[in-house]
């Protein structure tokens, strides 16, 4: 049988305990949104350099498209 003094302590202890990982759970999803906010930041970069790849290629394709058409034309001329 513990006594009311025991079980105040181990109140207290738990409680104690208690706020250290509420804290430790913040400090955490401060740490999630940090990544998060990072990861997008990132991505968004990626699919700015993706999307202007695409547009150089697409107009490199074009120029090359447009070279073998007038080549073409040579040749038949």
């Amino acid at each position: 049988m513990q006594t009311l003094k025991e079980l105040r302590e181990r109140i207290k202890l738990l409680e104690v305990e208690r706020a250290n990982l509420l804290l430790e759970i913040e400090k955490l999803k401060k740490a999630a949104l940090e990544r998060i906010n990072s990861l997008e930041a990132e991505i968004s970069m990626l699919r700015e350099e993706a999307k202007s790849f695409q547009e150089f290629l697409g107009c490199a394709s074009e120029k090359a498209n447009n070279q073998s058409e007038k080549a073409a034309d040579k040749l038949q001329s």
